[in-house]
């Protein structure tokens, strides 16, 4: 580990023991995985609640409120008896560009899914392997299963809005919201709450946006110009030489730094009381 890198960890771990504190998640979409206490509820609330977590914070939010408020208090419950009368329920839902009918094709196939598989876990690692580099191949065979089940229950390809809510990397997607469910699934800390434990996180990769992708540039950690799932794994490759075991583990940490700080990547008077500073003021 050179000197700049071992800077940047020590930054790093001061950022982590800051801002990684369960007080401090909202107003991130994992708060409504918190919401449950079953493992089967919080899977299918954390899935939704990552799938739809793009856009503005607060209509995230309040789309996500809306949502959970239709499938009562029990995702999983409303999953396994969903049916022609819930997904009427649902025609009116809309966050963005996804529609109450593209969440209704989604449970529809979590439906399938919970007749086979006891949890989300248990049908993902079907298509895993510890022998992987990283999780991408999984997730890329996660995504295609998925896509397999749309076809068995409505008979055509999996339609666009729902490719949208499971993004596939092998498409070259960045696929920052299926690479976050995957963070919250795996990492155990006092912000993750860990309920997949066959996964070794060290295999996880960085969920990025523009916002992270921004931070991580002015850190030196990709050189890449374009976003795609080759970034994310180079960035996350960066993480790893800081901290092989657990590449993710700053990923809460740097995103309150947009949310909390309201971080724009410009240089203001407030900046250099920030931990990063001294790579900021450099770019």
């Amino acid at each position: 580990m050179n000197s700049k890198t071992s800077k940047l960890g020590k930054i790093l771990e001061r950022l982590y023991r800051k801002y990684n504190h369960r007080e401090l998640i909202a107003p991130d979409p994992l708060q409504f995985v918190y919401k449950y206490q079953s493992k089967q509820d919080r899977e299918i609330a954390a899935l939704l609640s990552a799938s739809l977590a793009y856009g503005n914070v607060r209509q995230i939010e309040n789309d996500l409120n809306r949502l959970f408020s239709i499938t009562g208090k029990s995702p999983y419950q409303f999953t396994i008896t969903f049916n022609k009368t819930r997904r009427e329920k649902l025609k009116s839902f809309k966050h963005r560009f996804t529609t109450g009918s593209d969440i209704a094709d989604l449970f529809d196939v979590l439906k399938i899914v919970h007749k086979k598989y006891s949890s989300i876990e248990d049908f993902f690692l079907e298509g895993y392997s510890s022998s992987d580099e990283n999780i991408v191949p999984a997730l890329t065979r996660f995504c295609e299963r998925a896509y397999g089940l749309y076809r068995k229950r409505f008979g055509c390809p999996a339609k666009e809005g729902f490719r949208y809510l499971i993004t596939n990397p092998a498409k070259g997607s960045v696929c920052k919201r299926m690479n976050m469910f995957l963070r919250w699934m795996v990492r155990r800390d006092d912000v993750d709450p860990g309920l997949w434990r066959a996964i070794d996180q060290s295999k996880l990769i960085v969920p990025i946006d523009v916002h992270m992708a921004r931070l991580c540039k002015i850190l030196g950690l990709y050189k890449r110009k374009t976003l795609s799932i080759k970034t994310a794994v180079e960035i996350t490759e960066s993480f790893r030489r800081i901290c092989p075991a657990d590449p993710v583990k700053y990923d809460f940490s740097l995103s309150r730094i947009g949310i909390i700080e309201n971080c724009t990547g410009k240089l203001r008077s407030r900046c250099k009381d920030c931990e990063l500073f001294c790579f900021c003021k450099k770019n």
